[in-house]
């Protein structure tokens, strides 16, 4: 068995001494480790690093998805295309540890593999598979795929994060005294706690929950009689389960269950956790949702040469340091498109995963008016868009092959694939302007932005997520003012539209040609102001001292 010295490496220090177990889906620790699908990932691993530069006595427990999320390729044509390739990971080690948890009424047998925090500078994490020869090929699927498309694999896979995560604690005898759940996924956990205390308090006593999003999608439903066949609540009898959980229909929503199991909650960002004490405001029993503002880690996405610039208040070698990041970013372009962009031209992104609220196409929604603005050569632009959709998302798969087929006649554009870890980080530093512009209210958090900034990259965005408590017009970033919430949606797209392309026309691009000590003003001062307030080491130390470290009596005199 695993001694603690073995699984950590470090002695955690004493203001951080509780004992915590992290549970998530998926995890962006490096390029090399593909367990993630996007922010929710990036977001967690950043506090894994974070959690282990401040040696903090945390654990992650993830999944170990043996095809990843997927393989984005093109097809013949060019349009998108998922691709499913078995990874192998020689840096992880077998713990040897293999144990049953129960998947519809039939044991299922996992194993724990450990990430020791030496390896890439993290938080130890466990990562749990079913694909070893104990299990027939059914249990053996469970572990294939992130976010698996079919409902009854998707049930298992939280299955085994929750109520496997939960078991592999007591295996190692970790002393856990905090269930972290981030996002509902693992909510099964509840159920396996209250099998074994009996008592909603006691569980209470150990579950915090994080919501992250405020879509439906992200707020996982199912039937509940399927989950009771599927073995979702550890033995625990309908009826019980009903009551523990205030389940009054046929179906249990995972966000409204966590809410209800937990001591305390967090939304991502402020905005964000007024959204969510909303949209729960009208269900009973719910705890205190309080709020803790995503960040990123410095260490891992800064660039040191970039940073020096700035603290010199070197303008010339800001903008020499960008220049070359710059490069480095369009030979991947070059490489994928066969396109030669030219640093010495503004270079917007939009990067992050299609999806309809998040509105890749905007820029582009106003035909005539997006063709006079790549064709302007007074004042050029190259556009730059990527992102993951989820691969069953056809809609957002279009919009990425309309996008597509728009860059094929135009050499200032192009749509990249692949928008993991290492392209993520090479377009927010060889970007000019970072673009966000989903529907208001729908985008938790956005960290994406955050190392944007970081990286000398301006963002220029819809106020929605962390912005509202970044941002400044003109003086670190530019702000989209949202249209009238009452106006048909297509209306305000129309609106939003025209605000986005007159702040582009009329400030951005004469500012960055006209103006370039202006410019490299609000670069350095985007960086300057996203740090420390939005690094992760601020975010780590407050999950311990607004949620794991809170007591339930101090949680109701906070409500």
């Amino acid at each position: 068995m695993l001694s603690r010295t073995e699984i950590f490496g470090y002695a955690p220090k004493k203001e951080y001494s509780k004992s915590v177990a992290y549970f998530s889906m998926e995890f962006a620790i490096d390029q090399s480790l593909k367990i993630y699908s996007g922010g929710l990932g990036f977001l967690a691993g950043s506090h894994m690093r974070s959690a282990f530069e401040l040696k903090q006595n945390l654990v992650g427990i993830g999944m170990l998805w043996k095809y990843g999320y997927y393989d984005q390729v093109r097809s013949i044509n060019g349009a998108m295309k998922a691709d499913y390739v078995q990874k192998y990971y020689s840096f992880l080690t077998d713990t040897g540890i293999v144990f049953p948890v129960e998947v519809h009424s039939a044991i299922v047998y996992v194993k724990a593999y450990l990430l020791k925090p030496e390896v890439f500078g993290t938080a130890p994490i466990f990562l749990l598979s079913t694909d070893i020869e104990q299990n027939d090929n059914i249990s053996r699927t469970i572990t294939n795929r992130l976010y698996d498309a079919n409902e009854s694999t998707r049930i298992a896979q939280s299955i085994v994060l929750g109520i496997g995560g939960a078991k592999l604690m007591e295996i190692l005898d970790m002393g856990t005294e905090i269930y972290h759940m981030n996002e509902g996924h693992a909510v099964p956990l509840c159920f396996y706690l209250y099998s074994k205390f009996k008592n909603i308090d006691e569980v209470r006593r150990r579950v915090v929950f994080t919501t992250h999003t405020p879509e439906e999608a992200g707020n996982e439903q199912r039937s509940f009689e399927l989950l009771s066949k599927m073995s979702f609540f550890n033995g625990l009898s309908d009826d019980e389960v009903r009551k523990v959980a205030g389940i009054e229909g046929n179906s249990l929503n995972y966000t409204l269950t966590a809410l209800r199991f937990a001591k305390i909650a967090n939304g991502v960002s402020k905005m964000h956790g007024e959204v969510s004490r909303e949209m729960w405001s009208g269900f009973s029993d719910i705890c205190e949702i309080t709020s803790i503002t995503n960040a990123q880690n410095k260490k891992y996405w800064k660039d040191d040469a970039l940073e020096k610039a700035m603290e010199d208040n070197d303008d010339k070698a800001l903008a020499t340091r960008k220049k070359e990041m710059k490069k480095d970013l369009f030979k991947i372009v070059a490489d994928q498109t066969g396109k030669i962009f030219d640093e010495d031209v503004l270079t917007l992104v939009w990067a992050r995963r299609y999806a309809g609220y998040k509105r890749a196409d905007l820029i582009a929604s106003d035909v005539e008016r997006f063709a006079k603005l790549i064709k302007n050569s007074e004042l050029p632009i190259q556009i730059i868009w990527a992102g993951k959709p989820y691969p069953e998302d056809y809609t957002a798969i279009d919009t990425f092959n309309h996008l597509f087929q728009k860059t094929l006649a135009n050499p200032n554009i192009a749509v990249l694939t692949g928008y993991e870890l290492g392209l993520s980080a090479a377009l927010k530093k060889g970007s000019d302007v970072w673009l966000n512009n989903p529907r208001l209210y729908r985008e938790a958090s956005g960290t994406s932005g955050m190392t944007a900034a970081m990286n000398g990259s301006v963002n220029f965005s819809i106020p929605d997520g962390w912005i509202p408590e970044f941002a400044k017009h003109g003086v670190n970033s530019f702000i989209i003012e949202p249209a009238d919430r009452k106006l048909p949606q297509g209306e305000q797209d129309s609106i939003e539209c025209s605000r986005l392309m007159d702040i582009l026309e009329k400030e951005i691009l004469p500012m960055y040609y006209s103006k370039p000590k202006s410019w490299a003003n609000i670069v350095k001062n985007g960086m300057r102001d996203v740090a420390p307030a939005f690094e992760s080491g601020r975010m780590a130390k407050e999950y311990y001292t607004l949620l794991f470290n809170m007591k339930v009596a101090e949680v109701a005199e906070l409500a």
